[in-house]
């Protein structure tokens, strides 16, 4: 990888963290713009460095910086009912990049959009009902219901945010 390549992968590491600062808390799993930033990553950057910048991220609040919703960090946020949520933006990202190609329009990256949130949602769901000890549909109704609708509005803005970022980050990395 090229040193451009590690400061976008940067770069959208640290706006997740941005987005997790961006917070309403709702017990168990705060409302954030993560997602968000996430949803971009992917899009954005493709599989493989959208995947990249989400590691990052997560490794960042691991060792101990306040990068997760709330300034909260260390290996436990990942152990506890939000933790699933977590993993699966790394999932996400890699998805969402792989669906989207080379050219993706607005339909394509809004689809492929939609499918990373549903990992995500899979992943988190299934942790929280194991950390929480939580039936199905309780935790689906704190941990996934909420969040649909704002969820598909946060993929709408990104999806057309990405018309008209990805062609930039795509001419700039292959003249770098």
């Amino acid at each position: 990888m090229k040193t451009r390549d590690l400061t976008i992968i940067a770069l959208f590491a640290a706006l997740t963290a941005v987005g997790a600062w961006i917070s309403i808390p709702i017990p168990p799993v705060p409302f954030t713009f993560q997602v968000f930033f996430v949803l971009l990553a992917g899009a954005v950057l493709g599989s493989v460095r959208g995947g990249l910048s989400q590691i990052v991220y997560v490794l960042l609040g691991v060792i101990g910086l306040p990068v997760f919703a709330g300034g909260a960090s260390g290996p436990g946020v990942l152990a506890g009912p939000s933790g699933g949520y977590i993993f699966g933006f790394i999932a996400a990202a890699f998805l969402i990049g792989a669906l989207s190609g080379d050219n993706p329009g607005y339909g394509r990256s809004l689809a492929a959009m939609a499918a990373g949130i549903v990992v995500i949602y899979v992943l988190g769901l299934a942790q929280l009902m194991l950390v929480a000890k939580m039936d199905f549909v309780p935790a689906f109704t704190v941990g996934v219901a909420k969040f649909v609708p704002f969820d598909l509005l946060k993929a709408a803005m990104a999806a057309a945010i990405v018309q008209r970022l990805r062609p930039f980050v795509v001419e700039q990395a292959s003249t770098a």
